[in-house]
């Protein structure tokens, strides 16, 4: 048995429990693939990292993301989450921004204030989604033919894609059946009305990984990051918005989007819950 520095952080919201909870272990050079996957599955949580020294000698770490099922090369809260962990644990970057190194290359994490923010990486896929793929995400959310007035795949490493409806409320009352939904990655939004809905966020999401321990995640930065390519591209959203997520969760998460040039950045605040010693 060995013990590794580690922490629990809490990503997307200034208040602790009210983010999305991220466990990231230090100094995981030496673990095995099997042993990451199992303590992976053992917190149970949508994410956890793993911080390893880089490959690419433009990095200032390498970071492995698991799920409760899988590794990801990307995720969003993840990448924030980690590079806070780091920051907080004495790390220094080389640069002005943070380099980190994960499955999809290097990603720029730069310091927006007390918060962090990443570069949104290009997409793997995007494009309009197959009519049969539409039904079944209708039939999984309980929505009407009519309901869903958008869709687009967004995936960035993690198989997202995105469906939209009109009203924000459409979007807290799903109750999903996820046995339609078996292998896909689906995130629903809707725009907030300001008249109704105040302006403290721009747009609610939520974000459904059926199959997955965590089925529904809180507040999901690599989801967002698709959807504001999707949005931006098309002209759907202003060049800066908030966005809402968890709030059926108990949670309060915040997305800070930016479009700055062709850069679109995605970004929030993180806590640190939990720091001690991780004994594998």
């Amino acid at each position: 048995m060995r013990s590794f520095p580690f922490k629990q952080v809490d990503v997307f919201s200034r208040t602790p429990l009210k983010g999305n909870p991220l466990a990231v272990v230090f100094g995981a050079d030496e673990l095995s693939d099997e042993r990451m996957a199992a303590f992976a599955t053992w917190t149970n949580l949508s994410e956890t990292t793993f911080i390893l020294k880089p490959r690419d000698p433009r990095a200032d770490y390498r970071v492995r993301i698991f799920t409760t099922l899988q590794e990801l090369p990307f995720a969003g809260h993840p990448t924030l989450g980690t590079c806070h962990a780091w920051l907080e644990a004495g790390g220094v970057p080389k640069g002005e921004e943070i380099i980190q190194e994960c499955g999809v290359g290097l990603v720029r994490v730069r310091r927006q204030g007390a918060e962090l923010a990443f570069l949104a990486p290009p997409l793997l896929r995007t494009g309009p989604v197959d009519a049969d793929v539409v039904e079944r995400v209708r039939l999984g959310l309980g929505l009407a033919a009519e309901a869903i007035v958008r869709t687009q795949w967004v995936d960035n490493g993690a198989g997202w894609l995105a469906v939209m409806v009109e009203d924000r409320q459409q979007v807290l009352d799903l109750q999903p059946d996820h046995s339609q939904m078996l292998g896909l990655a689906v995130g629903v939004i809707a725009p907030w009305h300001p008249e109704r809905d105040g302006d403290e966020a721009q747009f609610e999401v939520r974000a459904f990984i059926s199959g997955d321990g965590m089925p529904e995640d809180p507040a999901t930065g690599s989801l967002n990051a698709g959807i504001a390519q999707w949005l931006l591209a098309e002209g759907l959203a202003p060049a800066s918005y908030v966005v809402s997520q968890g709030l059926t969760m108990g949670r309060a998460g915040r997305i800070q989007v930016d479009q700055v040039g062709d850069e679109i950045w995605i970004g929030g605040a993180v806590v640190t819950c939990i720091d001690g010693t991780l004994n594998l």
